[in-house]
C-alpha cells in the first residue's frame, strides 16, 4: 500500500470506525472488572507492532492478486491499447479496494481488542459484530506460556497463552471452545507472564496457605485488627477440635 493509499484508507477508516462503533454499539473503552478499593487493575491493548504484523501477513496474502490484476491489465493494454485504457479504472478498483477494506478490518480488530489484569482474574475482549469477553480466574490457571515465531520476533511482539483447568473460562455471547486465553501481540510478554504468575500465587495463597482466610476475607478492605480477631477465632476452633479428638 502506497503512502497516498495509506492516507486515504486512514481517512476512510476514521469515518467508518465512528459509524461502526455507533451502529453496533462497540465499546471503545477498556472492559471493567469489579475490584476491591485499592485493588490492582491494569488495562492495555496489543502493541503497535501487532498492527504492523497483521498488515505484513495481509500483504503476503494480497500481493499475488494485485500482481495478477495488473499483469492481466498490462497484457490487455499491449494487445488492445484502447481497451486497456478503458479497463484501467476497473483494474485500479480491483487492486486498491481490497487494500482499503482489509486496512479497515485490521484496524477495527486492533482497536477493539483489550486486555485487563486484576488481582484475581484476566479479562480479554475481542470482536465487532459479536463482542467476546473472556474472563479467566487465576485460581483455575494451570500454565502460562509465551509463544513467538520468527515473524513476531521481527516485529517485537509475542503471544501469552494462559491455560486453565475445567470451568476456569467464561465467555459472554460466544463459545470459546476450550479453556485457553490468548493475549496476542504484546511487546512485554515476559513481564506480563511474571505479573500473572505473581497474581496467581497470591490468589492461591489467599485461599490455601497456612495463614489463609476464607476467600473474600483476605481482601485489602479488612484491616489488621479484624484479621487478628479472625485468626484468633480460627486458632480457638482448631484447639477445640484437637481436644475433642
Amino acid at each position: 500500500m502506497t503512502d497516498r493509499t495509506e492516507q486515504a484508507a486512514a481517512w476512510i477508516y476514521r469515518g467508518v470506525w465512528g459509524v461502526v462503533a455507533d451502529w453496533f454499539r462497540v465499546p471503545v473503552e477498556a472492559p471493567t472488572i469489579p475490584v476491591v478499593p485499592g485493588g490492582f487493575v491494569e488495562s492495555f491493548k496489543p502493541a503497535p507492532g501487532f498492527l504492523r504484523y497483521l498488515k505484513f501477513w495481509f500483504w503476503i496474502g494480497l500481493l499475488p492478486s494485485d500482481v495478477a490484476v495488473f499483469a492481466a491489465w498490462g497484457a490487455v493494454t499491449v494487445a488492445v491499447p484502447w481497451l486497456g485504457l478503458l479497463l484501467l479504472p476497473v483494474a485500479l478498483v480491483l487492486a486498491i479496494a481490497p487494500d482499503v477494506v482489509v486496512y479497515i478490518a485490521l484496524h477495527l480488530r486492533y482497536d477493539t481488542t483489550w486486555y485487563v489484569v486484576t488481582d484475581r482474574s484476566l479479562r480479554i475482549r475481542r470482536g465487532i459484530w459479536v463482542i467476546e469477553e473472556t474472563t479467566i480466574t487465576f485460581e483455575n490457571v494451570q500454565n502460562v506460556s509465551i509463544t513467538q515465531g520468527p515473524v513476531e520476533r521481527a516485529f517485537g511482539i509475542a503471544t501469552l497463552v494462559v491455560d486453565t483447568a475445567g470451568g476456569g473460562e467464561q465467555s459472554k455471547g460466544h463459545d470459546t471452545g476450550g479453556h485457553r486465553g490468548t493475549i496476542e501481540g504484546v511487546a512485554d510478554a515476559e513481564r506480563l507472564r511474571r505479573l500473572i504468575l505473581q497474581k496467581l500465587s497470591a490468589s492461591r495463597s489467599a485461599g490455601l496457605g497456612e495463614e489463609a482466610l476464607p476467600r473474600g476475607l483476605a481482601d485489602p478492605a479488612w484491616d489488621d485488627a479484624q484479621l487478628a480477631v479472625l485468626r484468633q477465632i480460627r486458632d480457638e476452633v482448631r484447639a477445640l477440635v484437637s481436644r475433642s479428638a
